[in-house]
């Protein structure tokens, strides 16, 4: 019983602390965000790129053989069902770290200043020296309007 009393807050400290909890995860209001916006939310120090995707970008997409991409992976497997028109991203370059710019690039998507990497409005790599797709952080709708990230 000695031992673990003078254990047991020996363990607890390694426990994180509460602002870390906080940025474990984030909850956005989407309702506000037009199509064809895309809006901006930090998580775990990263900015998340969330876009609300027009019908006529969502079409382009669909159409598209994603098997002849460096990083394959179809449109549908990018978003949540229900929910195709929003398209969550770590606005994180997977070349170097540097942050994309929006509504840029030959797709429209983002495009890497720094080194001239272009995704689609998928998040896709299309062109340009980045080995993968921009990345998918874990998210869940907690209703029509609301997700939380993390």
């Amino acid at each position: 019983v000695g031992v673990a009393s003078v254990a047991w807050p020996l363990i607890d400290q390694m426990n994180p602390d509460a602002s870390a909890l906080a940025l474990a995860s984030t909850e956005v209001d989407v309702s506000a965000v037009a199509p064809g916006q895309i809006i901006t939310v930090k998580w775990r120090g990263k900015p998340v790129f969330i876009r609300n995707r027009t019908p006529e970008e969502m079409k382009k997409l669909a159409g598209m053989d994603s098997k002849s991409l460096r990083d394959p992976q179809t449109d549908a497997d990018r978003v949540k069902k229900g929910h195709e028109n929003l398209l969550v991203v770590v606005g994180v370059c997977t070349h170097l770290g540097c942050v994309p710019l929006g509504h840029a690039g030959e797709f429209d998507g983002w495009f890497c200043p720094c080194h001239g990497s272009v995704y689609d409005t998928s998040g896709r790599i299309r062109q340009g020296p980045a080995p993968l797709n921009l990345a998918l952080p874990p998210y869940t709708f907690t209703s029509d309007t609301k997700i939380v990230i993390g």
